[in-house]
């Protein structure tokens, strides 16, 4: 008797996170995390001491189920405030578990099996996923490089009418593209023809370099049509705190907040309070973390490439996509598990940004939301390890 899979066939289609295995293989060999996307520097004071605040004022219990009110309310007041959109924190505003757990729930709100689901590539290796949980096809639609522009004419041949949402990422991760308004309206065109939803994952919203952050849905007719996802773990250097929103249309708010309160119940209490107050800080806290990883952006860009690494100068996010054909002639797996060991620094294999794993093989992807004193022993240990490379 043949048993039966004891693993289901939606989950054989994917592998574990490479950017986790990446962190554990720092831990593992002491070397200097440039793979996952977290500060080694702490959140801001005030931040800090209103967690602390929320724990002991006793908000130790279930907060609503998507999303604390004050916390609620101060995400329609910033959206408001910094780009004019006129939000019901009630009905429009979901709170979840960062943004990745976002990003499910509104898959499982607005995706059936059978429809399709549009994803830019390379992409956060999350997404691909997400929509296979969900029972839909993810349809790819490779970036040019350099540059790493959209494709208009192979954007449009992925429509059809199983297309059901389109996944747009900007400031993207892991190319550090940021998107301008011209494409942006050519995709809004494109899904107002063809009736797709845009899911935005706008997290480093807050970190650009040399162009406006421009979020979809202040396009005219867009708001409808968008679920805006963000969250506090990149603007405010709490990634360990699991606190995201999704603000979308609010039927489809509604749905988010089923498939959320199944998922999760709840994002932490007291955290949801702070990000609240964090949500507050004055506008020079912004300009003051776009201008510290501008700074800590042109330091690496500058060293990265004196060692032999191409690559485009990444307009927002921290991240610096690389090519490592003038460096080793290793593929990019090969390269990051003897860099974590011999080289004594993680980064990220290219390939898990790609449907095709053949596609990512010369790349590899730094971060810099480092401390200058890691950035700078970092490229010590690059420029002292790479002419040791076997080959």
């Amino acid at each position: 008797m043949v048993g039966k899979a004891r693993v289901s066939r939606k989950v054989q289609q994917f592998t574990e996170s490479v950017i986790r295995e990446m962190t554990r293989l720092a831990q593992q060999y002491g070397a200097i995390n440039l793979a996952q996307g977290f500060p080694d520097f702490e959140p801001p004071e005030s931040v800090q001491e209103a967690a602390c605040r929320a724990i002991r004022d006793g908000y130790n219990q279930y907060a609503v189920t998507w999303g604390a009110p004050r916390l609620r309310q101060a995400i329609a007041d910033r959206y408001r405030q910094v780009y004019g959109l006129d939000i019901d924190p009630d009905r429009q505003v979901v709170v979840a578990c960062g943004a990745t757990e976002c990003m499910m729930a509104t898959m499982l709100a607005v995706v059936d099996p059978g429809d399709e689901v549009i994803v830019f590539e390379p992409f956060y290796e999350n997404y691909g996923p997400d929509g296979i949980l969900c029972g839909a096809t993810p349809r790819y639609v490779p970036l040019v490089e350099p540059d790493w522009r959209i494709d208009l004419d192979a954007l449009r041949r992925a429509f059809s009418s199983k297309t059901k949402a389109l996944v747009l990422n900007t400031p993207n991760n892991p190319t550090g593209r940021v998107f301008r308004r011209d494409e942006l309206e050519a995709i809004a065109e494109l899904c107002n023809e063809w009736d797709v939803l845009v899911l935005t994952d706008e997290i480093y919203e807050y970190i650009t370099y040399d162009a406006p952050h421009v979020p979809m849905a202040t396009l005219p007719g867009m708001a409808d049509r968008t679920v805006t996802i963000s969250g506090a773990s990149k603007t405010y250097s709490v990634t360990g705190w699991r606190v995201g929103w999704a603000v979308a249309p609010s039927d489809i708010a509604d749905g988010i907040k089923k498939a959320h309160d199944f998922l999760t119940v709840g994002a932490p209490h007291p955290l949801q309070e702070a990000i609240a107050e964090a949500l507050r800080l004055p506008e020079d806290y912004y300009r003051g973390l776009a201008a510290m990883y501008r700074r800590k952006r042109d330091r690496m860009v500058a060293g990265l490439r004196e060692l032999g690494f191409r690559l485009t100068t990444p307009e927002g996010a921290y991240y610096i996509m690389s090519d490592i054909r003038d460096v080793t002639a290793m593929d990019d797996v090969a390269f990051a598990r003897w860099l974590v060991q011999y080289g004594g620094v993680a980064v990220v294999p290219g390939s898990s940004f790609y449907a095709n794993p053949a596609d990512g093989r010369t790349k590899v992807r730094f971060n810099f939301c480092k401390q200058d004193e890691t950035l700078e022993e970092a490229l010590r240990r690059l420029q002292a390890s790479l002419p040791r490379i076997p080959y």
